[in-house]
């Protein structure tokens, strides 16, 4: 399937006035607006290619899916039907954190990776809780709709990064201490711009909730700085996540076991 293929097939399943598509052929992406909202998403056409190579139609079911539920959010918070949709966030949390509540209710959670969970928070100013089944319903939202809203929200959040060098490596630290930093992790749109900067091989960290650092690892020296760096900030934070950090490449995170005499090879060897 080609992405104008695409690109129309998910413009006649979802017919409507409000919705405006354009498709950015350069970036291969399909741009959509909601005229009345002043809104829009972009979707990535190769992507749901690959998904759709692996699991036929039901991806293309998926996106539309996905896409409908998020501006129907949009739609509900503009007309204050959903107050509290704007204080939703996703959190990552540990694989060993606990899934349910201490009153037993079990706690919304989505996969992320081998070391990571995906939790979800209702935001309340200075704290937040955590989202279980009973919050669910307080809040007259299903499941998908409280993780598509958290998604959106992530991509509301500052990704300023400070910059350091350490023997010929680049290390950038998110750390705006709103409790949500580790999130951005799942800010798929930050992580390509990072990459753009990144020379070498592009590692991330969220060795607790308040801190995500994003390396660009130009030698051996740079994986075991990342190490120690990333086991630092594991032992002393008040929220452990976890000491391991993460290749990010073709848009997928893989954690890694650090040894400098046994990285991973950088992309430039692989060319």
């Amino acid at each position: 399937m080609k992405s104008t293929e695409l690109f129309n097939i998910l413009r006649e399943r979802m017919p409507s006035r409000q919705l405006e598509w354009r498709f950015d052929r350069e970036k291969d992406v399909a741009n959509i607006q909601h005229t009345e909202l002043g809104k829009g998403m972009s979707i990535s056409l190769p992507q749901v290619i690959n998904r759709f190579e692996a699991k036929g139609d039901a991806a293309i079911q998926e996106i539309v899916y996905t896409i409908t539920e998020t501006f129907e959010a949009m739609e509900k918070e503009a007309k204050g039907e959903m107050k509290s949709t704007e204080h939703i966030f996703p959190v990552i949390r540990s694989t060993s954190f606990p899934t349910e509540s201490n009153e037993g209710h079990k706690f919304i959670t989505a996969d992320h990776t081998a070391e990571t969970r995906i939790y979800f928070a209702l935001d309340a100013g200075t704290t937040y809780r955590l989202i279980d089944e009973n919050v669910v319903n307080s809040l007259s939202l299903t499941e998908e709709q409280i993780k598509e809203i958290a998604k959106f929200q992530v991509r509301k959040l500052k990704t300023a990064v400070k910059e350091d060098h350490v023997a010929g490596n680049v290390f950038y630290f998110l750390n705006e201490n709103d409790g949500y930093d580790a999130s951005r992790i799942l800010n798929e749109s930050f992580l390509k711009e990072m990459k753009l900067k990144i020379t070498g091989d592009m590692t991330v960290s969220v060795p607790h909730q308040d801190v995500l650092i994003i390396g660009d690892i130009r030698n051996e020296t740079g994986y075991d700085v990342l190490a120690q760096m990333a086991m630092h900030f594991f032992t002393n934070g008040k929220v452990p996540i976890t000491s391991l950090s993460f290749i990010y490449e073709n848009e997928e995170l893989e954690p890694i076991f650090i040894m400098a005499k046994n990285r991973p090879n950088e992309e430039n060897d692989k060319k």
